[in-house]
């Protein structure tokens, strides 16, 4: 319990302070630190990244940093897409989805060390708006591969989420990341109802983690204003790799000497 609770509160305090990218670490954290096997900890995972976007988003609501007709459709279709992620991770063993996660979370870790490319695209117009007759076959187009991710291996896609709506939608990043925010409470909603049924779901275990999760994301909100994001960023970075690394380790040792997965 108290590995759930501050690996927790970790997530939240990413999650609070990145707009996403906290939900790459849930899946692995709950697997190998609140000792859940695949099959529960994917729906536990978007439980917990689901609420802790949710309380995170609301500040950013209240300051107008989100951009609604984006987060609908591209929330909209990420959430259709999540029910077909969710039917091919019940064909897959629990070790082939944990080696999948890892090289996802190995070009996510690679992503943010390459940094941000200069926004804009056939979406941006001049005046900082989005050109939606553009727009509107992209947005779908991102929101249901990141909504296929989710139902897949149980990520909110945050830090999928904001590449594609700063750089192919031209938004500021502030506004990416609480559009980000409400777009990962969508995904991870659809994610959740597509795996629930019959996970065998440890509440106790969740809502620890969760609770933690959201009162780092609340706390997170105050360290922002105080701490260099691109440090923190670069560091965030190194640590997805690292840990990408001992889960591609562990799949692949399951392979080899599978264990009874639960």
């Amino acid at each position: 319990m108290t590995a759930a609770l501050g690996l927790g509160a970790m997530i939240g305090v990413l999650l609070g302070l990145l707009g996403g990218g906290g939900s790459i670490l849930a899946l692995p954290a709950l697997v190998y630190g609140a000792g859940l096997p695949p099959a529960s900890a994917v729906p536990a995972s978007l439980l917990v990244v689901g609420v802790s976007s949710a309380t995170a988003v609301l500040p950013r609501i209240r300051a107008g940093q989100v951009r609604w007709r984006i987060a609908a459709v591209f929330g909209g279709a990420g959430a259709l897409a999540a029910f077909g992620g969710a039917a091919i991770n019940r064909m897959l063993p629990p070790q082939a989805i944990l080696i999948g996660f890892a090289a996802l979370m190995a070009v996510a870790g690679r992503r943010m060390l390459a940094g941000d490319a200069p926004a804009g695209g056939a979406c941006a117009l001049p005046g900082g708006g989005v050109n939606w007759r553009s727009c509107l076959p992209r947005s779908v187009a991102a929101g249901a591969a990141v909504g296929a991710l989710t139902g897949l291996f149980g990520v909110g896609g945050g830090f999928l989420i904001i590449p594609a709506l700063v750089l192919a939608l031209g938004l500021p990043m502030t506004a990416a990341v609480g559009t980000s925010l409400l777009i990962v409470v969508v995904n991870s909603a659809a994610g959740f109802v597509a795996h629930a049924d019959g996970a065998g779901l440890d509440y106790t275990v969740i809502g620890a983690f969760t609770t933690a999760a959201v009162a780092g994301s609340l706390a997170a909100a105050r360290l922002g204003r105080h701490l260099d994001a691109e440090r923190l960023r670069r560091w965030f970075a190194y640590l997805v790799l690292v840990v990408a690394a001992l889960v591609l380790a562990r799949g692949v040792l399951d392979l080899v000497a599978p264990v009874g997965w639960a």
